[in-house]
């Protein structure tokens, strides 16, 4: 059972999607998922089955159609904008605008919430960032532009934009989407270690099911049939990941706890 004042984030009976003028378009419904602090959480699932628009929910970036979104056991729709952003950050898959912006400027950008100016920030601030800058290991990209990064090195520096904000919370929303297998793993990996180091909460969203398997404490499954959660340990003997893809192109084999390609 989980104890109470572990919970960063529930859910009941969540309905997400988009309203239009006309109607509601459903994209998944019925959702009650409890996620305890200290976690790291991947929510997989099929291209266009509900995951991005799960996090943003979650985030207030999108209205909930039906149910309720607690964090800290507060009502997300309590929260003010700035007091949502001391407890949550969130890390959008969007293209940032073109600018001169350095990476240390783009990261002391995670302090707006307690500061609204970049040359006005304190001792503690500092601190912050460059506590930030330390766990992500990103030392020798600071004084760089942001536009002047590769894909993998500014994940890291978003990454690390979300650690100065200082939640307890942090979502990301697909960030390997852009990356090759190594810098993949090593986002994992990283990811795994701030979870250790700083006992703070990551959800992410992820196309890499047997990264997930291995990294993961939880997972949230969405498939065609309902959203399954739990343990990989968990999902793999209840069989959850059984027809997550059509059979004829790949299967998950529970003794190599991973999907293998058929071969023709």
């Amino acid at each position: 059972m989980k104890h109470h004042k572990n919970i960063i984030l529930k859910t009941e009976n969540l309905s997400i999607g988009y309203q239009d003028k006309k109607a509601q378009n459903i994209v998944a419904s019925n959702i009650d998922i409890t996620i305890e602090k200290g976690k790291l959480v991947t929510v997989l699932g099929k291209n266009g089955i509900g995951k991005s628009t799960l996090l943003r929910t979650v985030s207030k970036v999108q209205k909930a159609l039906k149910g309720e979104v607690f964090i800290n056991q507060k009502n997300i729709e309590n929260f003010t904008n700035k007091e949502l952003s001391t407890v949550l950050s969130l890390v959008l898959t969007e293209r940032l605008p073109e600018s001169q912006i350095t990476v240390f400027e783009l990261i002391a950008l995670g302090r707006q919430p307690y500061t609204n100016w970049i040359d006005k920030l304190s001792e503690n601030d500092l601190e912050k960032i460059n506590w930030a800058i330390d766990q992500t290991e990103i030392y020798h990209l600071k004084e760089k532009f942001f536009y002047e990064l590769s894909d993998g090195q500014l994940q890291r520096v978003l990454i690390a934009r979300a650690l100065a904000q200082d939640t307890d919370l942090i979502i990301l929303d697909e960030p390997t989407a852009h990356l090759d297998l190594h810098h993949t793993i090593k986002i994992f990996d990283l990811l795994q270690k701030l979870i250790n180091k700083t006992s703070k909460t990551i959800i992410l969203s992820s196309h890499e099911v047997n990264l997930s398997i291995k990294f993961a404490d939880e997972i949230i499954l969405f498939t065609d049939e309902k959203i399954h959660t739990g343990t990989p340990l968990y999902l793999m003997e209840t069989g959850a990941f059984d027809n997550l893809f059509p059979s004829d192109i790949v299967n998950f084999n529970r003794k190599l706890e991973q999907f293998i390609i058929n071969k023709p």
